[in-house]
Formats: C-alpha cells, sequence, structure tokens
C-alpha cells in the first residue's frame, strides 16, 4: 500500500483467495484492506497514539441517517462527554479532495454536530473547527488537545 503523510502503525494482515485483509483493532475484526481502509486505518491510529485519544472514544464506519438516507461516517471520535468532538472523512490517496468531499462531511455532521472536522486522502488533510455559537468555520493548521475539545 502507498506510504501516507501520517506516521507508520504495526498493521496486522491476512489474505484469503486473492482479497488482503487488515486486522482493525477499533472495530476488533479483520476488514478489507481498500486504499481508503489503509487511510482509515492510518488516521485512527494516529488519533490513538499520537494524540492521546482513547480507544474507546473512537468509532470508524459509524451508521447515521440523513432524511431518510442510510449514510457511514469513517471515523467519528467522542469527547469526554460522550458527545461527537471529531469528524473525519476519508478518501483512498488517489481520490482529489474536492468540494463534493467537502460537502459529504458537511451533511454528515449536520447529524453529529462535532465541532472540528477532518478530510483526508492521506497526503492531503484538512482541518476545520466549526463555532455554532457564532456560525463560523475557521481552518485550523494542526488538531487541538484532546483535553480542549
Amino acid at each position: 500500500m502507498q506510504v501516507l503523510n501520517f506516521p507508520e502503525f504495526k498493521a496486522v494482515f491476512k489474505t484469503l483467495g486473492q482479497k488482503k485483509y487488515i486486522f482493525d483493532n477499533f472495530r476488533k475484526k479483520f476488514v478489507t484492506l481498500t486504499p481508503e481502509e489503509w487511510v482509515r486505518q492510518h488516521v485512527a491510529h494516529f488519533l490513538c497514539s499520537h494524540q492521546s485519544v482513547p480507544i474507546g472514544l473512537i468509532s470508524l464506519e459509524v451508521p447515521m441517517k440523513f432524511h431518510s438516507m442510510n449514510k457511514r461516517a469513517d471515523i467519528v471520535v467522542y469527547n469526554r462527554n460522550h458527545q461527537p468532538g471529531l469528524l473525519v472523512e476519508c478518501k483512498a490517496p488517489d481520490v482529489s479532495l474536492k468540494q463534493e468531499t467537502f460537502q459529504q462531511i458537511a451533511t454528515y455532521n449536520f447529524v453529529l454536530n462535532a465541532s472540528l472536522l477532518l478530510v483526508t486522502n492521506g497526503i492531503e488533510t484538512y482541518l476545520f473547527h466549526i463555532d455554532f455559537q457564532n456560525s463560523n468555520m475557521n481552518q485550523l493548521e494542526k488538531l487541538p488537545e484532546f483535553n480542549q475539545w
């Protein structure tokens, strides 16, 4: 798999037939290793290992309903009050981050109301803070400390 702009982590792989799988420590099972999953795993491990987010507060592939449509958020990180604090949208490294990607995470955030949004393809990463009181959004250079969410 492609080298990403996130720290490496110790991954466990298995192959069955022609399919390759990676063990997901967060969902506690092997999942199909796709380029998007490779990015998702890197981000989740980065949050745990480098941002001190407790593993129990990180959820992957979180189901939700937007109007009557079933959707799935790639990663939701809950704060200490068990409210969504960070919403992450992952794309494969060869997928350009376009307006529709930002629209997708904004749509998910109508349901979740996280104050931090991160969009990445593993190469490019964009981070935003939403100030709900003043109805504005600012791009951030780095993720705030977990205890500040």
